[in-house]
């Protein structure tokens, strides 16, 4: 056991955040705590650092417990280079190198006694030096310099002249490399790309200690973690198993649990109908009769009403009218700030209905692209051709089409003057700006809230054409899902950046990577590109004997007749979840007859049947799922 965690409360001033949080982790385990946000994951993490004081419970670790903690604004500002303020983790063993040095100078002029005490502490210095890998050191601090995106030469940048993410890169290397026992890492993922994260993802796995992740990133959580500690409503719970299992199960338990509960609510009002009947003859036997049942509903173990949902945000993306087939054509774009340069010569078509994810490394240009197309940066040379009837919606990651100084409502009436205080008020509420919120300055918004509002005014727009930077920064995981939801029914088209590997999965039909200065187009989603890479990574030899890579025109007529298929399937599955829940209410409304009620043969055979149907319900929408 590395950390107990019994019955933690925690509440500021009215507000209770956490009630009976109760989980135990072992060494080793890998754990991502999940929920809405505000729902106290953070807070979690700063009880268990002892930054928090609960208000009830326990929180019981072994003594010397080491904790790390990355919290999101964790960040370093130094004089010292990248490589020596890593290298600061290891001043321990670099003095017993040091020692050593001194020591082995000293032998060469000592001989007898002396050198024989000599040697022997030297040996078990020694001993000590390899016992803490301190022959690897370097290459440690090379891999995690390295594994965190910053190029072979930058190692020797000073920590004062990086930008605030790369600061916060430097924190989170900084904290791996000291290994501690406990490892708290709060959204690890939000300055890192693609690469980055796949490298952490493989740190992860290899450590030696106990990982607790709080992240929004799905793939990540599913890569990484063999535990879920779920926040909801205040209370925790703990699945075995990854992201995906976590998904699969608790859509499971929730809907068993409504499914139990609506049965014994209606064996509930069953049994009082039949009471307040049997209480209505106003016999001994009847009465009796009466009272037996009030006491058998007495001791019946009630099922919980499943608790509600957190809320979500309700919207979709409309538009005013359609765009021409061409509706970007991007031609000889060519980027480059002083040296640096960014891109030359780029060209690529987007047409109309395409979802298309531009993804690469950080540092290759993809919100500079971006910016050119929407004429917000000058290219160096190239052009820029924009369809017939094109109009664009642009979701900034920096979030600069928001006003500072506005409010929430300001911010939504000033940009659709005509809209009434009611049509903005309802369309606030549902991306859950509710009550006085919708009076509060933009500035003082968190990322999620601005991202929310972002959103808002996009779906306003009702344009054809959709560019997104980076979407689902600060968003939880049911708010991605919600957005999700929405591009995956939006009939326009669809150019977004996005280091999300799960929502590029879902929604991109076309990968383009930005890598090098040049870009590279893969007609599928991010697996796909996954695939293609791995393909193109074979040695020659084993591309020679492999069987014949199917065409991307095969691959997406495949791709097609399949999602047919499985949309028929979904379709025969609604059609029979429809006509087996008809069939079990046809079977309640013959359990409330009475001349069924009175037949006990008869009874028995429809309460049969109905269990058989309601099982066979469960299995139907586990088929769906």
């Amino acid at each position: 056991m590395i950390i107990t965690c019994s019955n933690v409360n925690k509440s500021f001033g009215e507000n209770t955040v956490l009630s009976d949080i109760s989980f135990l982790l072992n060494e080793k385990d890998k754990a991502a705590i999940i929920g809405v946000n505000g729902c106290g994951k953070t807070t979690l993490f700063k009880l268990i650092t002892g930054e928090l004081l609960p208000d009830g419970g326990d929180i019981i670790m072994p003594k010397g417990t080491e904790i790390g903690y990355f919290s999101q604004n964790l960040s370093i500002d130094s004089e010292n280079t990248i490589w020596e303020e890593l290298s600061l983790v290891f001043d321990d063993l670099k003095e017993i190198e040091i020692r050593k040095r001194q020591m082995e100078q000293d032998m060469k002029r000592t001989t007898g006694e002396a050198l024989d005490e000599l040697m022997a502490k030297y040996s078990a210095l020694n001993e000590e030096f390899e016992r803490r890998n301190g022959f690897e050191w370097e290459s440690r601090v090379r891999g995690v310099i390295k594994g965190l995106g910053f190029g072979d030469d930058e190692g020797n940048k000073k920590i004062n002249t990086l930008s605030g993410g790369q600061k916060t890169r430097c924190a989170l290397g900084r904290l791996l490399l000291m290994n501690p026992h406990l490892l708290l890492l709060d959204e690890p993922t939000n300055h890192l790309d693609i690469d980055s994260i796949k490298w952490l993802e493989g740190y992860l796995s290899a450590y030696n200690g106990t990982v607790i992740i709080i992240s929004h990133d799905r793939y990540f959580i599913d890569r990484t973690t063999t535990k879920i500690i779920e926040i909801e409503n205040g209370t925790a719970r703990v699945y075995s198993g990854n992201y995906s299992e976590y998904t699969k199960r608790k859509k499971k338990e929730r809907e068993n649990q409504k499914h139990r509960y609506i049965n014994q609510q209606r064996e509930i009002k069953k049994t009082e109908e039949s009471i307040a009947k049997l209480k209505s003859f106003n016999r001994e036997k009847s009465i009796k009769r009466a009272e037996s049942k009030e006491k058998a509903l007495e001791k019946m173990e009630r099922i919980n009403k499943p608790d509600p949902l957190p809320d979500k945000m309700r919207f979709e993306f409309m538009m005013k009218r359609e765009s021409g087939y061409n509706v970007l054509d991007v031609e000889n774009i060519s980027k480059s700030y002083g040296d640096n340069r960014l891109f030359e010569s780029l060209s690529f078509e987007v047409k109309k209905g395409e979802k298309i994810a531009l993804i690469g490394a950080n540092g290759t240009g993809k919100t500079t692209l971006i910016k050119i197309i929407m004429g917000l940066v000058k290219a160096d040379g190239g052009k820029i051709i924009k369809g017939s009837n094109v109009e664009i919606g642009y979701y900034d990651q920096e979030h600069n089409t928001l006003e500072a100084n506005k409010t929430v409502f300001e911010e939504i009436g000033d940009a659709y003057p005509r809209m009434t205080e009611t049509e903005i008020r309802n369309i606030l509420a549902a991306f859950l700006f509710k009550g006085d919120d919708v009076y509060k300055n933009v500035e003082l918004l968190s990322g999620g809230e601005k991202g929310r509002l972002a959103l808002a005014k996009i779906m306003l727009s009702e344009a054809n054409l959709l560019i997104l930077d980076e979407p689902t920064n600060h968003l939880d995981i049911y708010s991605k899902e919600i957005l999700e939801d929405a591009l995956i029914d939006y009939r326009g088209t669809l150019l977004f950046i996005s280091h999300d590997r799960y929502f590029i999965n879902k929604i991109a039909d076309k990968v383009i990577e930005l890598k090098d200065g040049k870009i590279k187009t893969y007609l599928g989603n991010y697996d796909y590109y996954e695939e293609k890479k791995e393909e193109q990574a074979l040695p020659a030899a084993n591309v020679l004997k492999a069987e014949p890579v199917k065409s991307d025109w095969q691959l997406q007529k495949e791709q097609a007749a399949e999602k047919r298929r499985a949309e028929a399937k979904r379709k025969r599955l609604e059609a029979e979840i429809e006509k087996t829940e008809n069939e079990i209410d046809e079977l309640y409304r013959l359990l409330e007859d009475n001349d069924v009620a009175t037949d006990p043969v008869r009874a028995a055979e429809v309460y049969e049947n109905k269990t058989e149907l309601e099982e066979k319900l469960l299995m139907l929408y586990e088929e769906l799922e």
